[in-house]
Formats: structure tokens, C-alpha cells, sequence
């Protein structure tokens, strides 16, 4: 692959990891110094870039005119703590030069090598996130390779058979995280060769040493559950769960302030109430009702608070019977006659009954109605007989205005009577109605 594909290879690349960078990568959380089981500790990798003489720090090169060649390579890598990882990576490719005064060039195929190399993430840079996206890193190990040199010396060309030497690789790069699984690998790597014989010319004894610029990607292998434990940083996660708990403290003790301005409204509403039920004259009406404030113990008061006035004393009406009453009464139950057999009043009664009836009227009196019977006939007849006629004087004088709730109506058949019921002048006496007033 010439140079000109190679560099526009290389932009490509660059402008992809541009765009990838961009975004923000999505970070799954895990509390400070978690154990390493919470995290992905393995990742592999693969990268291109362009091989050549030239060095950053100044050391000397025996061809002096640089020439870019196409190199690749692969890593796996194993991330032990978030600033420090293990890695295995294979390189291959070819190295050239030339001299810039005569035709003097090398050509060095070297199919392959293997190294071993600490990686150390110096920092997570980030302005806006606690995760780091921008991680610079210094790179050094020690390895193998396979090199084939050809050198063309004075119009001579000579090709040596592929030797193996150690090698010490020691570079500088950046890492751009794009997500939690992913990331750009943009890294410069200075390659010390064991030997004086890498580009073929072996004269003046010094070790020869080859550069690589390259840009790959990272990928973090395992549960996507999982954070990358490379993208870790404690100091920041440290920070991020301090911040935490200070909101949450914070946040509690605007909780406790807002419920003790509560528990103080409520404290200042059980104290008006209080005093809205004070009662202190013990009267059992609240002050805030109480429009007799000052009322002596024990003393009967209204709703008001105010004291009851004294009950009066009942007036008890003192009721007398007079003779004349009594003879009214007496005139009545001697002009009483019923049909025979019958609770119905003959006529010739009323102007006798209506005399009583204006009397209960006049006079407030109570009266007492017995009905009574001989002993002609059944139990039962005489019973029902004489209660039926009690009711039937209570009748009449109710009809002529006389107060039905003081007059009392009762049968007793011929359990009472007042003469004999052998002869017919004992049972015309028997069958009676008695009037009682009180």
C-alpha cells in the first residue's frame, strides 16, 4: 500500500473516531472500590497506522529520508485495576528508508511480532461527565519479531534471511471512549530493536529503532451489564457518591425543617383549641362561649354558661268533692237504667248524666266508673256485661265534653255485690255502675 492510501486511510479513520467521540457514552453505575466481579476486565483491540525510521525524542537513524509504510495490529488486553492493564499485541508490516544524498535504501519486511506491555491510563479527563471519555496513556513492554532486511548499498543488493530478535516497545496515546463498550485508540510507539541489523547495515554497532502512529479501536468484552473497569474512576465515583449523600442529607434536613414547621402550625392550632375549651369557672361551657364567665361552683347554667333559674314549685290544685257534688253523682246512678241484657242507656238517664258530665267540666274532677252485675248467667256474659256498660256511661260523658283521660272504666261482673242474689229486689240492687269522684 503506497503512502497516499495510507494517509487517506488514516483520515478516514480519524474523522470516524471524531464523529464517535461525539457522542456520549452510556455508563452503567458501581459503587467506589466494588470488587472486580462487577466489572468487564477483558477488552481486544486492532489498529492501523504507518511504520517508519523517524522518532519524536531525537535519536539518531542511520537512513536519513523517512518513508511511510502500512502496519496492523492486534491486542488482547486484561484491565487488572482502572489505571493499570495488561496487554498482548502482535505488530506487523515493513520498515524503509533511504539517504537523501545517493540511492543507498532498505526495505525490512517484518511479518510479525509479539509483545507484552503494561498499559497505565494516567488520567479520565472529562468536563462535563463523571465517567471519562479522553484517556491518555503511556504504553512500555518487551516482545519478539520476525524481521527479513533488504539493503540496496552502492547499486548492491543484498537480502539477509528473516531473523528473530527482542524488542522493546514504549509509546504515548489518547483513548476516546464512544460508549461503555467501545473505544478509539489514537497512539504514537517507539519499537527498540536488539539489534544493529534491522535495516540491513549492521556497521557502527547501535540498536536500531522503528516508530508506529496508529488509530483502532478498543472493544470491552463480556456481561454489557457490566461496566468497563478501564472507563472506571474511583476519584470521581468517590465524588459522585458524596455528592449523592450530601443531596441526601440535604434533602433530609429540608424534611425535618419542613416537618417541624409543621409539627409548630399544629402546636399552635392544639393551643388555640385548648384555649377555645379552657373552661375556668367550671361550669362546663368553653370560656370562648361562656357569656357568664364568673359563675359560683357547682351552680346549674344553660348552654350559654349562664345560671338556670330556680324551678318553681309545682301548684297542687286541692280538689273537694262537696255534698252537692255528691248528690248530683248519687242522683245519676239512681236514674241509671240500661235495657235489659244491654250496655244501652235509656233516655230517661241522660238529663241525670248530663248533670255529671257538666260537673267534670265545671270542677276538673276525675271519676271512677264500676260496672257491676248479679249472678244471673255466665262468668263471662257478666263480665264483658258490666265492663260494656262502664264504658258506655264513660261514652256518653265524653260525648257531652267531659275529659276522656280522667274518666276510668272497669267491669266486675258479680264478683262485688251489695245485696243477695237470691231474692229479685237483692239482684236489681247487684246490677249497678258506681260513681267516684276525686
Amino acid at each position: 500500500m503506497n503512502l497516499r492510501k495510507t494517509g487517506l486511510l488514516a483520515a478516514a479513520g480519524i474523522l470516524s473516531a471524531t464523529q464517535l467521540v461525539a457522542q456520549t457514552p452510556t455508563v452503567n453505575e458501581v459503587k467506589p472500590f466494588a470488587p472486580e466481579t462487577e466489572y468487564r476486565t477483558w477488552s481486544v483491540g486492532a489498529h492501523i497506522g504507518l511504520l517508519n525510521q523517524s522518532n519524536l525524542i531525537g535519536l539518531r537513524r542511520r537512513f536519513d529520508k523517512v518513508e511511510h509504510n502500512f502496519g496492523y495490529g492486534l491486542y488482547v488486553k486484561r484491565q487488572i485495576l482502572p489505571g493499570f492493564g495488561v496487554q498482548a499485541e502482535y505488530l506487523g508490516g515493513k520498515v524503509a528508508g533511504a539517504y537523501e544524498d545517493n540511492n543507498n535504501t532498505f526495505e525490512t519486511k517484518m511479518p510479525w511480532s509479539l509483545a507484552l506491555s503494561a498499559n497505565v491510563t494516567l488520567a479520565n479527563i472529562n468536563w462535563r461527565h463523571h465517567q471519562g471519555i479522553i484517556k491518555p496513556y503511556l504504553n512500555v513492554g518487551i516482545g519478539a519479531l520476525g524481521f527479513e532486511p533488504t539493503a540496496e548499498i552502492n547499486g548492491s543488493s543484498t537480502t539477509y534471511e528473516q531473523t528473530t530478535e527482542l524488542f522493546v516497545p514504549g509509546g504515548v496515546g489518547l483513548k476516546f471512549a464512544v460508549t461503555n463498550d467501545i473505544a478509539i485508540d489514537l497512539g504514537y510507539r517507539l519499537n527498540l530493536v536488539q539489534s544493529a541489523n534491522f535495516d540491513g547495515v549492521s556497521t557502527g554497532g547501535s540498536k536500531d529503532i522503528f516508530s508506529y502512529t496508529h488509530l483502532g479501536v478498543e472493544f470491552a468484552l463480556g456481561d454489557k451489564r457490566k461496566p468497563f473497569l478501564g472507563n472506571s474512576n474511583p476519584v470521581s465515583g468517590m465524588q459522585k457518591e458524596y455528592q449523592a449523600h450530601y443531596d441526601e442529607i440535604l434533602a433530609q434536613k429540608a424534611a425535618l425543617e419542613a416537618q417541624k414547621a409543621e409539627n409548630e402550625k399544629l402546636q399552635a392550632q392544639v393551643e388555640r383549641l385548648f384555649a377555645d375549651l379552657a373552661d375556668d369557672d367550671g361550669d362546663g361551657v368553653a370560656n370562648r362561649y361562656d357569656k357568664c364567665p364568673d359563675t359560683p361552683e357547682k351552680t346549674k347554667v344553660d348552654g350559654t354558661g349562664c345560671p338556670l333559674p330556680e324551678p318553681k314549685a309545682p301548684v297542687v290544685q286541692k280538689i273537694v268533692v262537696t255534698d252537692e257534688d255528691r248528690r248530683v253523682v248519687d242522683e245519676a246512678i239512681q236514674n241509671l237504667e240500661f235495657d235489659l241484657g244491654k250496655a244501652t242507656i235509656r233516655p230517661t238517664s241522660h238529663v241525670s248524666l248530663n248533670k255529671v258530665a257538666a260537673l267534670l267540666i265545671e270542677k276538673n274532677f276525675s271519676l271512677k266508673l264500676a260496672g257491676h252485675t248479679d249472678n244471673t248467667g255466665s262468668m263471662q256474659t257478666n263480665m264483658r256485661l258490666s265492663k260494656e256498660r262502664a264504658e258506655a256511661v264513660k261514652a256518653y260523658l265524653v260525648s257531652k265534653g267531659a275529659n276522656q283521660s280522667r274518666i276510668e272504666a272497669t267491669g266486675y261482673g258479680p264478683t262485688q255485690p251489695i245485696a243477695t242474689n237470691n231474692t229479685a229486689a237483692g239482684r236489681q240492687e247487684n246490677r249497678r255502675v258506681e260513681f267516684t269522684l276525686y
